[in-house]
């Protein structure tokens, strides 16, 4: 592939096997992560992939952000949005900080990395745009109102841009995950995974991080040229959008 690469919160669980996927690919990769600096050293130092700290809510923090990998790196050719948090609470419960914290990572954020990114690619006459939505994006979940709009808002900006962007060689889609084993299901109980997740999931298991990557790894390709403003649904049959 030859191409740099940028993914957010990049230094663990689905981002940070899409990082290690491109670079296996070829690219120059630079992934960004917004507090965990332990887990980012040590992501850093097992792939030698480097690390940047910035906030993706924060407009300038992506905007001097991005123009310190284009130094180190060269021109952002590949976006991968992933960084994304969760604030759950039913919603008569959920304060106005928990809406807007998810709200400002999961959608302005993207935003704000697509935004600082899209001139460039424009003139070049080339990018790759993916966001990684939610399965909850899709379906809703409960206790998670701020999470599910924010994920939804993803998928419509992305069709949105889709159009904008085909004359200019840009494609921009959407990857939704369904229960993706990472560290964050390790902590649901046993009980809980095998009687009620893993009944709700027809090929029976959890996803693997990696297949994630796979699914990013092609649609960031040459070979995708052809594909934009997809959804592309990664969830065992969960939910058939």
């Amino acid at each position: 592939m030859g191409r740099v690469a940028l993914v957010t919160g990049g230094s663990r669980g689905i981002g940070a096997a899409i990082a290690k996927a491109l670079a296996a690919e070829g690219c120059a990769v630079a992934a960004t992560y917004g507090g965990n600096d332990e887990a980012a050293a040590k992501f850093t130092a097992e792939t030698s992939i480097k690390t940047y700290k910035w906030s993706v809510g924060d407009y300038d923090a992506c905007k001097d952000g991005i123009a310190q990998v284009e130094a180190d790196l060269g021109p952002v050719e590949i976006l991968v949005n992933n960084a994304g948090i969760t604030r759950d609470a039913p919603f008569h419960k959920m304060s106005p900080q928990q809406w807007h914290e998810v709200i400002d990572t999961n959608l302005t954020g993207v935003f704000n990395m697509t935004h600082n990114v899209w001139g460039g690619m424009r003139e070049r006459k080339f990018g790759r745009i993916v966001t990684i939505s939610s399965i909850n994006g899709q379906k809703g979940q409960f206790a998670q109102a701020n999470y599910a709009a924010s994920k939804a808002g993803d998928i419509g900006f992305t069709k949105s841009l889709a159009q904008e962007g085909a004359r200019a060689g840009i494609t921009v889609n959407i990857l939704c995950p369904g229960y993706i084993n990472t560290e964050m299901m390790s902590t649901i109980p046993e009980k809980v995974m095998n009687e009620v997740i893993l009944p709700q999931i027809p090929v029976g298991r959890l996803g693997e991080p990696e297949e994630m990557a796979r699914a990013v790894v092609f649609l960031t390709s040459d070979d995708a040229g052809f594909i934009t403003g997809s959804t592309i649904s990664a969830n065992g049959g969960q939910y058939l959008a």
